[in-house]
C-alpha cells in the first residue's frame, strides 16, 4: 500500500492484493491454478483530498476464482463523496457490503484509510486530533497526545477527573 499526493494537490491511496498457493487446485470457472500463480490479483485507488473527502475510486480484479467477482468492482464507485473518519466502515457496509461488494476489495479500505492518514498527516506535520483515542497509541491521556496535542490531553484529564467526582 502507499500514498502520494498527484500533481493537482490531490492524493493517490493505493493497495495491491495478490493471493497465491503453494499447491495446484481447481476452481470451478478458471479450472486448474498452478502453484504460485495468483488466486486472487486485486488492487484499489482511492483520490482523497486533504479533508480525506473521496473524490474517486478504481477497483480492479484481475486475478479471481469465479467469473463473476469483478463485477463487483465498478459498485466501488458509490464510495465518491465519503469522508474517510468516524463512521467511514459503517459507510461502506451499506454502499458495498455483502452482495454488492467484494470481501477482499472492502476489507482493503481500512488499511486505505490508515494509509490515507499516514500520507496526509505526514504532509502536514502534525497529524489529527481526530486520532486520539483510536488505537493505544493516540490515547487521549498517552504520551502522544500530551506530547502532540497537550490540548486535547488536557481536555481528556479533566473529562476524568469530572467523571470520577
Amino acid at each position: 500500500m502507499r500514498g502520494y499526493q498527484r500533481e493537482d494537490g490531490l492524493y493517490d491511496i493505493e493497495g495491491q492484493l495478490t493471493d497465491t498457493k503453494t499447491e495446484p487446485f481447481e476452481t470451478m470457472d478458471r479450472g486448474p491454478v498452478a502453484p504460485g500463480e495468483p488466486l486472487h490479483g486485486m488492487w484499489l485507488r482511492l483520490t482523497v483530498d486533504e479533508a480525506m473527502l473521496i473524490h474517486d475510486v478504481e477497483a480492479v480484479s484481475d486475478h479471481t476464482p469465479y467469473a463473476v467477482c469483478p463485477a463487483a468492482a465498478a459498485n466501488f464507485k458509490r464510495l465518491v463523496g465519503l469522508r474517510i473518519g468516524p463512521g467511514f466502515t459503517r459507510a461502506v457496509r451499506e454502499r458495498v457490503g455483502g452482495t454488492a461488494g467484494c470481501t477482499h476489495l472492502r476489507e482493503m479500505l481500512g488499511q486505505l484509510a490508515t494509509v490515507a492518514y499516514q500520507t496526509i498527516g505526514g504532509r502536514s506535520g502534525s497529524g489529527s486530533p481526530g486520532l486520539v483515542d483510536t488505537c493505544l497509541a493516540w490515547a487521549a491521556d498517552g504520551p502522544v497526545v500530551r506530547a502532540r496535542f497537550p490540548e486535547a490531553a488536557k481536555a481528556a484529564a479533566a473529562a476524568t477527573k469530572r467523571a470520577a467526582e
